[in-house]
């Protein structure tokens, strides 16, 4: 038998990894055994597995869920975030709660443009494209500056698009790998649909 799989994982170490990951603690023990006790790894192979289960839930319809509000700097931030689950089931439970108020915090300290690549215009990518490959080095090979290009595009994206952003609370994780946790959390198809973002005296 090896190492990892005769790994007995403490009780304090289960919760300390569902405090971080909200995954379900049979799933926690699952991954830390896995990970041999690798606290890094195991949070790893949890994300992995909500990102798979969320692949698997995103045709399914979500038409429930909550508006979240958050209101910070003396009432002068304000944000509104739309989040959809399948049924008003998991829209009442405190854990789609506490993402949803999570998300609305992180727009209100991160100010995203866009909730998702797509919802960039494409003139605006083409845009962008343009200005990276200009600013490559003279000399590179074609293949050097489009993955290049395609580096500095996506750190655009992670400054820019809400679902690519480090979450402000765990930068470890981006707000995409937080709501995909969720998904693992909570079996359902879980979506961000929208958010509005006010700043007194801005237009």
């Amino acid at each position: 038998m090896s190492t990892a799989m005769s790994y007995s994982p403490k009780a304090d170490e289960i919760k300390a990894l569902r405090d971080e990951t909200s995954a379900p603690m049979m799933d926690c023990r699952k991954a830390l055994v896995e990970a041999g006790g690798d606290m890094a790894k195991a949070k790893a192979l949890l994300l992995e597995r909500g990102a798979a289960q969320a692949e698997k839930k995103a045709e399914r319809s979500a038409n429930e869920g909550l508006v979240a509000s958050y209101i910070h700097a003396g009432g002068k931030i304000g944000v509104l975030v739309e989040i959809n689950s399948e049924t008003d089931f998991v829209a009442r439970n405190p854990k789609f709660g506490e993402l949803a108020r999570d998300i609305a915090m992180h727009v209100a300290a991160m100010s995203p443009q866009y909730l998702d690549r797509a919802q960039v215009p494409t003139e605006t990518v083409d845009s962008l494209k343009a200005e990276f490959r200009a600013a490559v080095p003279p000399g590179k090979p074609a293949d050097v500056i489009e993955k290049i290009v395609e580096g500095k595009l996506n750190k655009w994206f992670e400054e820019h698009v809400l679902l690519d952003q480090p979450f402000v609370k765990d930068d470890s994780l981006s707000v995409n790998d937080l709501v995909n946790a969720a998904v693992g959390s909570l079996g359902e198809n879980i979506k961000v649909r929208r958010f509005t973002k006010f700043a007194l005296g801005e237009n």
